[in-house]
């Protein structure tokens, strides 16, 4: 909610603009964050130019947004929605963010699946916290009848960022974690590819 540059609606698409010839034929413009939809009012006009210039749209989001700016944006000028699933419990979801309510999350995919367009699921795999049997097992239940999904997106736990909670003097709840052994992987994919029409790991 706070720091970083602040652009103009003009100036983002400019530097977009400025990129189009890399994108090549599949790719496109992602925003993510933080939460990009805490900026859904600001991000329509953009997201608006650029879909008039036929450049693919993504949001990578949690989904704890569905107010009608979000909704606007989604539905007329978002050719793609990832969706981070955090956790599948409430004790579990609130112990991962610091947030209550992980039914957002779910209220959020089925408006998405609802509207008919490309969801992709994305689920960071923490030994102990998120890989346990039950929790695999109950994602592909709530999910497996969804026709939006393209694909689930499997994000093994890293330590690659620990650095910078510690040099803005932030405790890091996870300090304990381990990352996960290249067999946890392969036995979670194996898991979950029956509910999924593709799982790959990132």
């Amino acid at each position: 909610m706070e720091g970083g540059k602040p652009f103009t609606t003009d100036e983002l698409f400019e530097k977009i603009m400025k990129s189009k010839p890399y994108f090549g034929k599949k790719g496109g413009v992602t925003f993510s964050g933080g939460e990009p939809l805490l900026q859904s009012k600001a991000l329509i006009p953009l997201f608006k130019k650029l879909k008039a210039e036929g450049i693919h749209t993504a949001l990578d989001t949690n989904g704890r947004i569905l107010n009608h700016f979000a909704m606007e944006l989604m539905d007329k000028y978002t050719d793609l929605v990832m969706l981070d699933i955090k956790h599948m419990t409430e004790e579990g979801y609130e112990y991962m963010t610091g947030q209550k309510n992980n039914q957002t999350t779910f209220t959020f995919s089925k408006y998405r699946e609802d509207s008919g367009k490309p969801m992709w699921l994305r689920y960071v795999l923490i030994p102990g916290i998120t890989d346990k049997p039950e929790l695999l097992e109950a994602m592909g239940a709530y999910f497996k009848d969804y026709k939006t999904i393209e694909k689930l997106e499997i994000q093994p736990y890293h330590k690659l960022g620990v650095h910078k909670w510690k040099a803005l003097g932030w405790e890091y709840q996870l300090d304990d974690a381990r990352e996960n052994t290249k067999d946890e992987i392969e036995h979670v994919v194996n898991v979950l590819s029956p509910y999924f029409k593709e799982v790959i790991v990132n």
